[in-house]
């Protein structure tokens, strides 16, 4: 067997192999004796059979291990002559030529290699950042929100008009023409003005109407509508307003924040340091989703270079090509599907994404090793099925869908990339709001070091006594 190998990079080699005839033969032999000793062929017992005749009858299979079997000891032996281990190389190599030449073979292949990610200039990456401090202001905007959340309906007062914001309490009755239409009645149903709960220009059309006032709306449904005998239509709804309900006033004192946090011993001040925690933590996440993970992935990329397995760039690529062939319509797709060209074009098109998509996967990888960041296969379960209940869909369904799809791979690695990203940002803001902290607070000098070693001397025996008395007390 002669055989050429070239390492091409860290991540991609290429290797060449000429299998004589002599090994082909001799595997041959060896494998057909192999054959003949398993093969059940009529007339003979099992394992009796000439050889002569289990060649002939198993001539397709024989050949085909024969071949497969030369390609792995090609393959072994590239690795060896390349001083690869089998634990670096990424999947099976792409058999990139496979001749017949006589009794010789000729065979070419790529390996791709897991790549060396150095991540000594990670950290650099993530962007100065700091998040934003509630205002005094914006917390008592979101307490009184919560009060008003918290607050119980009360019937406003017979001169009152419906206003946006209210709860009318409604009888009604829908017409298409002159026929009433089916679930288009209620009596008693309490509407949020507001809301959008019902079809556009219903809840508006309210609006001012008094206590016990009837009136005739109009209203036109949704083209797209479920109810296709709906569908487009015009109805006419009757409306009896029964009554308007107005949010009830709450005080806003250390009741209120005791019945909110389940606490004995909370406080209105308590209720608020926790709504400005909540909203600190909102300002982080929408600053982080919104700003600095874009930021810092595109400052990664930049930043951490190295080669790249070309095989698995080719996979990403053929992923991202499956992925646009889905948002094309049937005729688009059939179009799509028989220009060679145009695949090729957009093949190419995608190669860059594909790149970056590579690149982080491999960072990502690399970081959760460095840092013990993982992602557990029940916490994406997890994850889908409640995305899936969010978006009112069946979560049972979801995760069958994406386990058949085999995309569970691809939404653990996201969540990984996520919860990567996060900790890096976290890192760096928690570190220089530390250091801001120390800054901010006043350095004291000797004089004032002295000024209060003489003030506190004389007042810490009058405190204890004072407390002494107290418990005597």
């Amino acid at each position: 067997m002669s055989l050429k190998t070239q390492r091409v990079n860290d991540a991609n080699a290429i290797a060449s192999s000429t299998i004589s005839a002599e090994l082909v033969d001799k595997k041959s032999q060896a494998i057909t004796q192999q054959f003949a000793k398993s093969v059940n062929i009529h007339g003979f017992r099992k394992g009796k059979a000439p050889v002569s005749i289990v060649k002939q009858r198993y001539a397709k299979q024989i050949q085909q291990e024969v071949e497969q079997e030369a390609v792995r000891e090609s393959f072994q032996q590239a690795l060896k002559d390349l001083k690869i281990e089998q634990k670096d190389v990424l999947g099976n190599p792409a058999i990139t030529k496979f001749e017949r030449k006589g009794e010789e073979i000729d065979v070419e292949f790529k390996i791709s290699l897991a790549p060396k990610v150095d991540l000594s200039k990670l950290k650099s990456c993530v962007p100065d950042a700091k998040v934003k401090e509630p205002s005094l202001k914006e917390i008592d905007e979101r307490l009184d929100e919560i009060a008003k959340a918290q607050a119980p309906l009360v019937e406003a007062k017979a001169t009152a008009k419906l206003a946006e914001g209210d709860t009318a309490n409604i009888d009604f009755e829908g017409f298409i023409g002159d026929k009433a239409f089916e679930g288009g009645k209620a009596e008693g149903f309490d509407l949020v003005i507001g809301s959008n709960q019902f079809i556009a220009g219903f809840e508006p059309q309210l609006i001012g109407m008094k206590k016990g006032e009837e009136k005739d709306i109009k209203v036109t449904f949704p083209e797209n509508y479920q109810a296709k005998d709906l569908a487009g239509k015009e109805a006419t709804f009757k409306i009896k307003l029964n009554a308007i309900k107005v949010k009830d006033e709450v005080k806003l004192d250390d009741e209120m924040a005791k019945k909110l946090l389940n606490q004995a011993d909370a406080t209105l001040q308590t209720l608020k340091d926790q709504i400005k925690l909540q909203l600190q933590n909102e300002a982080r996440v929408k600053l982080y989703n919104e700003e600095l993970k874009p930021k810092l992935v595109e400052n990664i990329l930049e930043t951490i270079k190295f080669d790249l397995p070309d095989l698995i760039v080719e996979q990403e690529m053929n992923i991202l090509l499956n992925n646009y062939a889905r948002t094309l319509t049937q005729e688009e797709f059939e179009k799509f599907q028989n220009d060679s060209k145009a695949i090729e074009e957009k093949r190419k098109e995608l190669e860059e994404e594909a790149r970056k998509s590579v690149r982080i996967t491999f960072i990502v990888d690399s970081a959760s090793k460095e840092y013990g960041v993982q992602v557990q296969d029940n916490e994406v379960i997890q994850a889908l099925y409640y995305e899936a209940m969010m978006a009112g869909q069946n979560p049972k369904a979801t995760l069958e869908f994406y386990q058949k799809q085999n995309l569970l791979p691809a939404v653990k690695m996201a969540m990984l990339e996520d919860r990567i990203l996060t900790m890096l940002l976290d890192e760096k803001i928690n570190t220089a709001s530390k250091s801001e902290d120390k800054e901010t607070k006043p350095k004291a000098t000797k004089a004032t070091k002295e000024s209060k070693e003489g003030e506190e001397k004389p007042k810490k025996a009058p405190a204890k006594k004072t407390a002494t008395k107290k418990e005597e007390k």
